[in-house]
């Protein structure tokens, strides 16, 4: 089957990867310059645009303006699916710009290059349907179980919610903790090492999916209001016990 990629930036050149791996005849496009992952071949907006599977890998926060002005232009034969961390806005910017394509799904792979570096097979993938569960649907989702993912179906509603309090929560605490200035040190407990393994996967990503996260989804600042109720709680207990 043939994928294409439109957006080559880390997570994107990444999932090209895996398509490849998967055995997909794989192009990608960009319009940015990046160098193109083995086996990947570099296409035209066009061709991309067309092709029976269409991965969209581009930032959350460019995502609408980039289908408003290509969203005309994907195929009858396309099936359409963005991988965005949130749900909810882009399944409702893919319904309102992508009006020709066979088929349009919302997915989110809940990995990246540093969580997926070992391989994918097990890892946890989000799909919500656009379009319905039509036929087209039935095709993706063979495909990902094909790629060893543990394939989860859901509303985007209910994505977003769980998300805030998931990988909201992580990428929230990974960017604190690296503010904090956290390092390695030989006397680490298994505990400290687990959390510099979370700084160190969330600050690989780009800063602009930090703050995407938290301003496209719909539930991350009552996830905020949570997490600073509970530190708040926890110091007022040290203030009790320090009398």
């Amino acid at each position: 089957m043939k994928a294409a990629v439109y957006g080559l930036g880390r997570f994107g050149s990444f999932w090209a990867s895996c398509l490849r791996n998967a055995g997909c005849e794989t192009i990608a496009y960009s319009r940015s310059e990046h160098p193109l992952p083995e086996g990947v071949r570099r296409a035209s907006e066009e061709e991309v645009l067309n092709a029976p599977l269409l991965f969209f890998c581009v930032a959350i926060s460019s995502f609408e303006d980039v289908l408003r002005r290509v969203g005309p232009s994907i195929g009858p034969d396309t099936i359409a699916m963005d991988t965005c961390s949130v749900k909810i806005l882009p399944s409702r910017w893919m319904s309102d710009n992508i009006h020709n394509a066979r088929s349009v799904i919302a997915t989110h792979p809940m990995f990246g290059p540093d969580s997926g570096r070992e391989g994918i097979k097990g890892l946890p993938l989000v799909m919500c349907p656009v379009s319905g569960k039509d036929e087209a649907y039935g095709e993706v989702r063979s495909l990902f179980l094909s790629m060893g993912l543990d394939v989860l179906e859901m509303s985007a509603e209910k994505h977003d919610e769980e998300a805030a309090y998931s990988q909201g929560v992580t990428h929230f605490v990974g960017r604190t903790l690296h503010q904090m200035g956290m390092k390695p040190t030989p006397i680490a407990t298994q505990g400290y090492r687990n959390l510099m393994t979370i700084v160190e996967q969330t600050c690989n990503d780009p800063i602009q999916l930090f703050y995407d996260l938290q301003r496209y989804n719909p539930y991350a600042k009552e996830m905020r209001l949570s997490l600073q109720v509970a530190i708040e709680k926890v110091l007022n207990a040290l203030r009790r016990e320090e009398g």
